[in-house]
């Protein structure tokens, strides 16, 4: 759980830092600084991308993850998700339950999240966590700059969420085989490539709707093996 431990670290001291700044940081230097670790994204996801043993194993897991997911409407539906919940939960009379409300979800819901936690499980590489990390102090320095205190304590949700999927992929990645589970990192590495890309903002790719992709691959995977 090294990865999400200073993923929550990295999310209180950013906001910690938003608080003494308040809206004094150019924006300019936060962009700036999240193109760089776009790219450095892009990097990781290529790294991940070639443990695959058997490419159409990938293939497969993108194209019949990513019509599952579009059938099943994911990407919408976390997003009227993330707007229902701000509404009840953040709404515009209470700062504090806004700022943390709107920074759990940015945190939380991501496939960064998911697949950071599985390879800190799976693999002990918190690389990826370490990674996002970084991009959410950024961006807790520029909420809590604008939005006030609640930020930092979205920190506890970020340790609930990753640290369960990271404990819970300890527990069974004695069950995986060692095909599965570098295929599984070979899929989550694309998935890694298309935030970059978002981050970039080259072309909006519906990342979330690829989500079921790692379930395939760990599914195809296994009859291969």
């Amino acid at each position: 759980m090294i990865g999400t431990i200073i993923n929550v670290i990295a999310i209180a001291c950013g906001g910690l830092t938003g608080l003494l700044l308040r809206k004094r940081l150019p924006a300019r230097m936060t962009s700036i600084a999240m193109q760089g670790l776009a790219l450095v994204v892009a990097l990781i996801g290529v790294e991940m991308m070639l443990h695959t043993r058997n490419a159409v194993t990938v293939l497969l897991s993108m194209v019949i993850g990513g019509v599952a997911g579009e059938f099943l409407g994911i990407e919408d539906k976390l997003e009227r998700f993330g707007e229902k919940f701000e509404e009840r939960f953040g709404s515009n009379d209470d700062t504090f339950a806004k700022a943390f409300v709107t920074a759990s979800l940015l945190f939380c819901v991501g496939p960064m999240s998911i697949i950071g936690a599985l390879e800190d499980g799976l693999r002990g590489n918190y690389t990826i966590l370490l990674t996002k990390a970084t991009l959410d102090g950024i961006s807790a320095v520029a909420f809590a700059s604008s939005l006030g205190f609640g930020v930092i304590f979205a920190a506890i949700p970020v340790l609930l969420y990753q640290g369960g999927i990271t404990l819970c992929a300890t527990l069974f990645k004695g069950l995986l085989t060692a095909t599965i589970v570098d295929e599984l990192t070979a899929t989550g590495g694309l998935l890694i490539l298309g935030i970059s890309v978002n981050l970039l903002q080259i072309k909006k790719i519906k990342i979330s709707n690829f989500l079921p992709a790692l379930l395939v691959a760990v599914l195809l995977a296994a009859i291969y093996g």
